[in-house]
């Protein structure tokens, strides 16, 4: 072997036995700022635990990520920035991939006897609606839950009372979540007809309602797919399912 050849692998071998060395120092020192940082937002803000403070894209800030709550803070802990990021490059929006990820966890997590399902012969798709019994544009969509079915669209229905607990619709809901037959019940409250009902466990309505709330919805009805893609307001039969085959096929 020559006195270079010598000289070279013993500068290579110094480097490969260092590097691991310098890497174990960058995660630690990573790591020290992360739990800092975790810490100045966990005494600052009480509803946001040291999880949701995570790595962000952006070197030199963190995300901070609780419910539908997207915001970015500096590696020092003294600037934090509410709103969208985007990546010039690919327009791709940081943020909103964020809530997107966050909504899909959430919704895989709901059960189909967790909600008022209305389903087809053959199930294509499925989207989870958020709704409320008296709202003008959730009766337009219900009114037309059979041609939803028609193509395929299985229809998982939370209950989302926009006026809260204190409103009539609050009570309505209740009274659809405890009857025998809650989908007719849910499509006779949409009728401003009654329907029979009983006493039960309407927590779920509490449940939907918070639910609805951490997934960002503004108004209802709020149609979440199986992405996590969240689309408010009414969207037609013909136009949901051009929507979701055009997701699909992406």
């Amino acid at each position: 072997m020559s006195r270079m050849t010598s000289k070279t692998n013993i500068l290579l071998g110094a480097f490969v036995a260092t590097f691991p060395m310098l890497s174990f120092a960058q995660a630690d020192e990573s790591s020290a700022e992360l739990d800092a940082v975790r810490q100045k937002i966990g005494e600052t803000f009480d509803m946001i635990a040291p999880e949701d403070v995570s790595a962000s894209p952006v070197d030199g800030w963190y995300t901070i990520h609780s419910g539908s709550i997207v915001a970015y803070i500096s590696a020092d802990g003294r600037y934090l920035l509410q709103g969208d990021l985007i990546d010039l490059d690919t327009s791709a929006n940081l943020s909103e991939n964020v809530r997107t990820d966050a909504r899909r966890e959430l919704m895989a997590t709901v059960t189909d006897d967790q909600t008022i399902l209305f389903t087809p012969e053959e199930v294509k798709y499925s989207v989870s609606v958020f709704t409320d019994v008296d709202c003008t544009y959730c009766r337009r969509l219900h009114s037309q839950i059979d041609q939803y079915l028609e193509h395929g669209i299985q229809v998982r229905y939370l209950m989302y009372p926009r006026n809260g607990p204190a409103s009539s619709a609050w009570t309505t809901a209740e009274n659809v979540w405890c009857a025998a037959d809650r989908q007719s019940a849910l499509t006779m409250a949409k009728l401003d007809r009654d329907f029979p009902t009983a006493k039960c466990d309407a927590s779920a309505v509490q449940d939907h309602y918070v639910m609805g709330r951490d997934v960002g919805l503004n108004g209802t009805p709020a149609i979440v797919l199986e992405d996590g893609t969240l689309i408010g307001g009414y969207v037609a039969p013909d136009q949901l399912i051009a929507t979701l085959e055009q997701n699909a096929a992406q």
